[in-house]
């Protein structure tokens, strides 16, 4: 299974990610957590101990590797297109707990200062590597949109999650990857609330999209403020938030 969870920036993407990899890794499967949100906070909620978080080395960070890759010599006026990228994942993921490994892609760089072609190109054929090679569980914690996918290799994705809080700015933006997916042939595409505060709000949510499904919710809770300020483990807590995570995982599961 291989899924991507996205939504607008602080809406809970990783902390959703982070549970979900966490309850298939202390099931027994194999699991791959993908940080590919520029903001890098899936380490955090995954619950890694910081003497392990610390060694990680994001991909978009290895540049002497990338200009080797890319067979950049003096300008960027030139580069493979193709990159050798297969050996990456075994050397630069870090196992953060049993049968669950992390892999930190980094920042898909924009422009206005200077040409970043070549280090995007190698972080989206690294990207499509292990998206189409990764034979085990596959939880992608995506920016506020699905920048590192590509119309080659949605076939690959088995469905989108994307996380919307109660507020039209979250709505709007959710809006926005629905038709950025649907662009590009993801069809299997689905809501989850966070933060609610009242019932309503899943209504708000509900009424707000057409033909898309709301698969779960998420209550807001200001204990899982504490302990991700604390620094602490959402997923080793009591919290409600273990079990909502989990009938979503069961939802996916049914429906996938």
């Amino acid at each position: 299974m291989k899924i991507a969870i996205t939504g607008k920036g602080g809406v809970g993407k990783s902390t959703l990610a982070g549970i979900l990899c966490r309850i298939y890794a202390t099931q027994g499967y194999k699991v791959l957590a993908v940080d590919a949100d520029p903001d890098a906070n899936l380490a955090n909620a995954l619950g890694c101990l910081p003497e392990i978080s610390s060694n990680i080395k994001p991909i978009s960070h290895l540049r002497e590797l990338i200009n080797d890759r890319m067979g950049i010599k003096v300008d960027k006026s030139f580069f493979k297109l193709n990159p050798k990228v297969d050996d990456l994942l075994d050397k630069y993921s870090i196992e953060c707990f049993e049968n669950l490994k992390l892999v930190v892609m980094g920042e898909v760089k924009k422009g206005g200062a200077g040409c970043y072609c070549p280090e995007n190109t190698f972080l989206k054929n690294f990207f499509s590597h292990i998206l189409i090679d990764q034979k085990d569980i596959m939880i992608m914690d995506m920016e506020a949109g699905i920048e590192h996918l590509s119309r080659g290799t949605a076939s690959f994705v088995d469905a989108i999650v994307v996380v919307v809080e109660p507020g039209q700015r979250s709505i709007q933006t959710a809006k926005s990857i629905l038709k950025l997916s649907y662009d590009i042939g993801i069809s299997k595409i689905y809501l989850v609330g966070n933060k609610i505060f009242r019932k309503d709000q899943i209504c708000l949510i509900n009424n707000s999209f057409v033909g898309v499904k709301l698969i779960g919710s998420i209550f807001y809770d200001q204990e899982i403020s504490i302990l991700e300020q604390e620094g602490n483990s959402l997923f080793d807590s009591n919290l409600p938030i273990i079990k909502e995570v989990d009938n979503i995982r069961l939802f996916l599961e049914d429906i996938i």
